[in-house]
């Protein structure tokens, strides 16, 4: 008995994450969240693209479909309309050759929404960060960090396959504890 509740934990498992695998692999939506950090401000915000947009350039790009930002303390949110070359930009940018491991970078230039006046912009360029006075005058820097945001159908079937492993081993164990 045991050997076939085993078999049909490691069956339903492996069913589960094929599917799961199948799901991802057919998925062109990626998600990605980042966060900026300098001394002068810190924000975060995340963004979306469609990874079978990339162009078939050196460094290939692909257009950015949504895209939220939003500096600490600060009540102003932007989106991939606030570019200064919407809807040529932002973009993103695989950067393996930079780092070596696979993720992507973006490309994005916007202006102080909290004080128009400043005409200062921010430009998150890859892992770069800057602040630029009205003169092109960089007046702060910064890094920014990326993180790939789960999809939606591997958190899920992650929790039924973890669930069912559960239920199975419950079951094993009080099964267990009715023979002794």
């Amino acid at each position: 008995m045991k050997l076939v509740s085993r078999l049909t934990l490691a069956t339903s498992c492996a069913l589960m994450f094929a599917a799961v695998g199948a799901n991802s692999a057919s998925a062109a939506i990626i998600n990605y969240g980042f966060t900026v950090d300098s001394p002068i401000t810190k924000g975060e915000g995340f963004f979306s693209f469609d990874d079978s947009s990339f162009s078939n350039d050196n460094i290939p790009v692909a257009l950015v479909e949504s895209l939220n930002f939003q500096f600490d303390n600060n009540s102003n949110i932007y989106t991939e309309k606030d570019d200064t070359e919407y809807p040529g930009y932002p973009v993103v940018f695989p950067t393996t050759f930079l780092t070596g491991t696979e993720s992507v970078g973006l490309q994005y230039v916007f202006p102080d929404k909290a004080n128009p006046s400043s005409s200062i912009t921010y430009d998150i360029n890859g892992y770069d960060f800057a602040v630029t006075s009205a003169d092109n005058i960089q007046i702060g820097s910064g890094k920014v960090t990326y993180r790939q945001i789960p999809e939606p159908t591997t958190l899920g079937g992650s929790f039924i396959a973890c669930s069912i492993g559960w239920l199975m081993k419950k079951k094993l164990t009080s099964g267990k504890k009715v023979r002794a």
